[in-house]
């Protein structure tokens, strides 16, 4: 797998990690009525899991976009 195609892999999985995540945090604040929809608790959240998504993509970056191609 050539490096671009293994970067847009490690990026997209990362997006859907850290949207899964603030989904299910949202979803158990939004139940427990922690705030509502469309507030400013609800960007914090996401926008605090986002920054934490960036921070650990980012940590872990050299140990998946560096290794040399496996390929045949």
């Amino acid at each position: 797998m050539n490096s671009s195609l293994r970067g847009v892999l490690y990026v997209s999985v990362w997006v859907m990690l850290w949207g899964t995540a603030a989904s299910l945090a949202d979803f158990v604040l939004l139940e427990r009525q922690i705030y509502a929809a469309g507030s400013l608790g609800q960007a914090f959240t996401f926008s605090g899991y986002g920054i934490a998504a960036v921070v650990l993509a980012v940590r872990f970056a050299s140990r998946f976009l560096n290794r040399p191609d496996q390929a045949g």
